[in-house]
């Protein structure tokens, strides 16, 4: 046992570093390329965002669609360590993390949610759709719920999954309620994960804070291949923040943040800890209340709460700098994670 969870432990490293190498020297030619192209970021023209508008019009012209170092790497280093363990056996056998029961859903959802953002962004480039900016709200929640049906199927019938671990009681089952449980899940991840894409470096640090707890979760259930996964997804993340950081260099666009929600919605189904993601996804908690306290709000009172909604605008329009946002916001996120941690162990130590 011992001897696994080394080797387990090694393999995850050696995915992670490999991942992190690899996407830091491909990050440069991206970032080339999407220059070359013309592939700069459009602020969307809403009349009703006037703060929104003023304080982001100097990210236009930014390169966008840089989602494509997230999941691209995921994917190539997915297919590669697949095909080496069927033509070279051996040692790459041991690398390769696609396994059906952990994670071929989790990268068919991504891969589904990476194209479907590329297209939004590429509409938004061009200046098509909702308000000049791509795909409108709406829509996206429609695909956030189409993709969550379709994986709360997987979960009832491939894998006949209808538990949900309720802290300090244990597994409890759903029956048929488990999928719309699922679907509200999954679209929360996703919409809250998108309204925390707004900051330079905001989105992809409280992404990695969270994929970290996640491979301690994953590691612990003994999902080793679902850890190796996210090892890698890391590593991609480590280079894209290095040149996210404030001024960006690019942005990752609707294909990278539709990609990270929709991985964290079935994230927390898997890994049963929905119910503990007000913590675990603390600042994208927080991010899409304030949207929806906003809007209940103006709609009760007719007037605004909040200065500017996600509640990182309202701290820009208060006079924050992006950076001092962008920082606190990471270490209330890394407070949210170690709570979640620290009740996610209790609750192990417990039933245990």
């Amino acid at each position: 046992m011992r001897e696994t969870i080394i080797f387990q432990l090694i393999r995850i490293i050696v995915l992670g570093g490999l991942s992190t190498l690899f996407s830091f020297l491909v990050s440069g030619p991206l970032l080339n390329f999407l220059k070359k192209h013309n592939i700069f970021k459009h602020i969307r023209q809403d009349p009703n965002a006037p703060i929104f508008m003023s304080i982001h019009k100097k990210k236009e012209g930014t390169p966008t669609t840089a989602g494509v170092l997230i999941w691209g790497t995921t994917f190539l280093f997915a297919v590669v360590f697949l095909f080496l363990s069927y033509f070279a056996d051996g040692i790459w056998s041991y690398f390769n993390f696609i396994s059906r029961q952990e994670t071929v859903l989790i990268l068919g959802a991504m891969a589904i949610a990476a194209l479907v953002g590329l297209m939004d962004d590429l509409l938004g480039v061009y200046g098509i759709g909702n308000f000049g900016g791509g795909l409108g709200a709406k829509f996206r929640v429609m695909i956030y719920i189409f993709l969550g049906l379709l994986a709360s199927l997987w979960f009832w019938y491939k894998l006949e999954w209808d538990v949900v671990f309720v802290p300090f009681k244990g597994l409890v089952h759903l029956g048929v309620w488990f999928i719309p449980f699922f679907i509200f899940i999954f679209v929360a991840c996703a919409f809250s994960m998108n309204e925390t894409d707004g900051l330079d470096g905001l989105s992809a640090g409280v992404s990695l804070i969270a994929l970290a707890a996640y491979i301690i979760i994953a590691f612990l259930q003994g999902r080793f291949n679902l850890a190796a996964l996210l090892a890698v997804v890391i590593g991609s993340l480590l280079a894209y923040l290095w040149r996210n950081m404030y001024p960006a260099e690019f942005f990752m666009g609707d294909t990278g943040i539709m990609t990270l929600g929709v991985l964290f919605g079935i994230l927390a189904m898997y890994t049963n800890t929905a119910l503990f993601l007000p913590l675990l996804l603390l600042i994208p908690f927080i991010e899409s209340l304030s949207v929806i306290i906003q809007k209940a709000y103006k709609k009760l009172f007719k007037k605004q709460l909040f200065l500017s909604t996600p509640i990182h605008h309202h701290f820009e329009a208060l006079g924050w700098p992006e950076t001092r946002v962008t920082m606190r916001f990471w270490m209330i996120e890394a407070a949210g994670v170690a709570l979640g941690l620290m009740l996610y162990l209790l609750n192990i130590l417990l039933a245990s």
